[in-house]
């Protein structure tokens, strides 16, 4: 197997190595935030040694957290979350479900994969070059992160890597959106229309599509931005600022058009980590109970309708902008309208289930997980898709808890119910259950003890993005809750050890598998 493999399967298998290496350095990042929020004066020898001037003597920096907090929501949101499902499960699958050879092209195909890693690459660099990494976050809004190393460390170079990494992703991501859409068109079998393909397929067709638009946009912004930094334009930086104590001659640009243009770019990304998703549990959720999906045309359908909605509900992520009440309404309204063709989904997930003959694989575990965490994440986003509530709980860690679940976690319980379902075709080996199993379970009660309590943590109007708690009185009485949070994190940590060791150990030792060991239907089961 060579590393320039322009083999689907091969290519499929880098991109869920990069997701594991990624998932692995985005946990790290998070438990080093979740130590530093319950210790904030802690001096840790570490800490020191691998970020001098982040951490001098050890402890930690407001600036060090909020840089470890951009590049930890970077890493999951692309590396992880977009490329698991889409790239890796999709790559790998896609011309087995269609009964196509390989992916429309192969070469694009490696070249996609390649320009991710090093997009990847470019993200990590920003730890090593002068001020180190950006602390502007995932979103990198301007001003702060359009007029260059005067707002503060990190803001330099490491800002500028930032912008290059998320355009070469951007490009990337192009690239795999035009195979995935040529792929499903014009390689399909001949015996397969559109309503014939499984819905793992539909789940990856629909998010080409998001894709293709999406990132066009946020690659668009990237350059402007990075105009703005380097050339001297004013695309996002307005008049009148005055930035550590100088006056910034500059005026014209609008930091609200950067919302927009990175936000209808945004939410559709929450889509693009759980469509296919979605297609996969359908498929598992069918499989282990052995019937058919209730309602497959429905259930298609309903995809492209959370797709096509997707691109019209940006502004509610806006509300505290200073947006019109009248467009305030109209995003409330449409995003309210997601839930329908998401109740939808899970309506016809329970009638699926109902009177099944159920098999309690690690899998089938996993596929219920996500059921339920979908729901629940669903749940609160009824209610910051209100404009009232919504201002009161946006930069509290209501939405924090809120979109872990509902775009990460649920994204992740469907990455491992795809792995423990498509290991034997990967590998020809099973992962063990009963460690499959227990990690369920871990992860599962991990999820809820570290999330659950984030929401309350939102409701006394907790603020995210606050490196230190301890200097403000109303915050004292919820220290005890991000104690607990905090343990329960580190719990979930471990918990991907067991997950880990059962898939590098069952790749050499797993039990052998059979050529269609879950009974499925789908032909990738049938076809090589």
């Amino acid at each position: 197997m060579t590393i320039f493999s322009t083999d689907h399967k091969v290519i499929g298998k880098q991109y869920i190595g990069l997701a594991l290496f990624s998932v692995l350095l985005g946990i790290v990042l998070s438990l080093v935030m979740r130590f530093h929020l319950v210790h904030p004066d802690a001096k840790v020898k570490l800490f020191g040694a691998l970020w001098p001037d982040g951490a001098p003597g050890g402890q930690m920096t407001p600036e060090l957290y909020l840089s470890l907090m951009t590049i930890h929501g970077t890493i999951m949101v692309f590396f992880v979350l977009t490329t698991a499902p889409q790239s890796g499960f999709g790559n790998y699958f896609l011309p087995l479900q269609i009964g196509a050879h390989d992916m429309a092209f192969p070469v694009l195909n490696m070249l996609s994969f390649w320009t991710t890693a090093l997009s990847l690459l470019t993200l990590l660099a920003a730890f090593f070059v002068e001020g180190g990494a950006p602390l502007s976050g995932w979103t990198a809004y301007p001003p702060l992160s359009g007029l260059g190393r005067i707002t503060g460390p990190g803001q330099g170079l490491g800002q500028d890597l930032w912008i290059l990494s998320i355009a070469l992703f951007c490009v990337a991501s192009l690239m795999a959106a035009i195979n995935f859409i040529v792929t499903i068109i014009e390689l399909r079998a001949p015996d397969m229309g559109y309503f014939d393909m499984p819905l793992t397929c539909w789940g990856w067709f629909v998010t080409a599509l998001i894709s293709l638009f999406a990132f066009a946009v946020l690659l668009a912004g990237g350059i402007l931005l990075l105009l703005d930094r380097t050339a001297g334009t004013s695309f996002f930086v307005p008049g009148g600022l005055i930035v550590n104590d100088q006056i910034q001659t500059r005026s014209g640009g609008s930091p609200i058009l950067f919302q927009h243009l990175f936000w209808f770019f945004g939410h559709p990304e929450v889509y693009i980590a759980i469509l296919p998703g979605m297609g996969l549990i359908s498929t598992i959720l069918s499989t282990f109970s052995g019937k058919k999906v209730f309602g497959y045309k429905a259930m298609a359908i309903a995809l492209l309708a959370i797709g096509g909605l997707g691109f019209v509900v940006w502004g509610h992520h806006m509300f505290i902008s200073g947006m019109s009440p009248y467009s305030s309404i109209a995003f409330s309204v449409l995003t309210l309208a997601v839930g329908v063709p998401s109740a939808v989904k899970t309506f016809n997930w329970l009638a699926t289930l109902w009177g099944g003959r159920l098999r309690f694989t690690a899998a089938m575990h996993f596929a219920l997980g996500f059921v339920s965490i979908f729901i629940t994440g669903g749940i609160t986003g009824l209610i910051l898709g209100q404009p009232g509530l919504d201002i009161y709980f946006h930069d509290t860690y209501f939405v924090v808890a809120h979109f872990h679940l509902i775009m990460g976690v649920a994204a992740i319980f469907a990455i491992f119910a795809g792995l423990h379902y498509w290991f034997p075709k990967m590998y020809g080996r099973f992962l063990h259950e009963g460690l499959g199993k227990l990690h369920f379970y871990m992860t599962f009660i991990g999820v809820y003890a570290v999330f659950v309590p984030l929401h309350f943590a939102g409701f006394v109007g907790n603020p995210r993005r606050y490196p230190d708690f301890k200097e403000y009185e109303f915050l004292k009485a919820v220290m005890p809750l991000h104690i607990g949070v905090t343990h329960a994190a580190y719990f979930l940590a471990a918990a991907q050890l067991i997950f880990l060791f059962n898939y590098f150990w069952s790749q050499r030792r797993g039990a052998a598998a059979p050529a269609n060991p879950w009974g499925a239907t789908t032909r990738e089961w049938r076809d090589d």
